[in-house]
């Protein structure tokens, strides 16, 4: 069955919003009459991809003049436009607005929220170690064959530029073989770049890596954590439900064909 996620009050969705780019720690971020704009040439659709901080728009009417203001402040940065935007009733106008546009809706993506002590006790195994800095034993999990290098070595500058994130990572016989991150900010731990390289799947290592920074959560006296995972990640999803993660929302990114 799967787990019931508590519905979130508007200051909790503007605090996610806010601590999932203090974790990915775009170079530049703008806020604009209730939007997140953050700038940034990465592969990481969340470091610039502008998000609401509510899921109920109130300037009825006045979409596509919101919208073409933050396609100007994109523009202004050298960036494509792109929204990162709920499926929400309250966010209608906004994807029709999107819609007339030319933007299309793609990458359904699920934000999950859970327990960092539910997280914790999920695991039986050791828990991968925890570094408050950025190693070799980490990094060389993005960077392993099988995963896409350019996106990898983007992640890894995104994630070690954070003042806010922890580092997990699992070694076998020298070599590192799962790692992820949490960030802690805004009153949340958050999860990210989960990894696990090709060989070393199927057998935990994932849920060490959560074991450990569900830890270094724990330490800091945080309660709530959340994490965003693509909804077509079968095996990532199986996994979070197991360590008690629900759907709060899905949102999709909103972006031209042509950019």
């Amino acid at each position: 069955m799967p787990n019931t996620p508590t519905p979130l009050a508007d200051g909790d969705i503007e605090t996610l919003e806010r601590a999932t780019l203090d974790a990915v720690a775009p170079p530049a971020v703008e806020e604009i009459d209730g939007w997140l704009l953050p700038f940034d040439d990465s592969t990481i659709g969340r470091a610039k991809s502008a998000v609401p901080l509510r899921h109920d728009h109130r300037h009825h009417g006045a979409e596509a003049a919101m919208i073409e203001t933050m396609e100007a402040r994109y523009a202004a940065h050298g960036l494509s436009p792109a929204f990162r935007v709920a499926d929400v009733p309250g966010l209608a106008l906004v994807h029709a607005a999107l819609a007339r546009r030319g933007y299309q809706a793609q990458q359904p993506t699920l934000v999950q929220t859970g327990t960092t002590l539910r997280l914790r006790q999920a695991c039986h195994d050791t828990p991968a170690p925890v570094s408050n800095s950025p190693h070799a034993a980490w990094s060389g999990v993005y960077l392993a064959e099988g995963f896409d290098p350019v996106d990898g070595a983007h992640r890894v500058q995104a994630l070690s530029r954070s003042p806010h994130v922890v580092y997990a990572s699992v070694v076998e016989a020298g070599l590192p073989v799962a790692a992820g991150t949490a960030a802690f900010s805004q009153g949340w731990a958050s999860v990210h770049g989960m990894r696990t390289v090709q060989s070393g799947r199927g057998r935990g290592l994932a849920g060490r890596v959560l074991a450990g920074l569900a830890d270094a959560a724990l330490a800091r006296g945080l309660e709530r954590v959340f994490l965003q995972v693509e909804e077509g990640n079968t095996a990532a999803l199986a996994l979070y439900q197991r360590v008690g993660f629900a759907t709060a929302w899905r949102y999709h990114y909103w972006r031209r064909p042509t950019d």
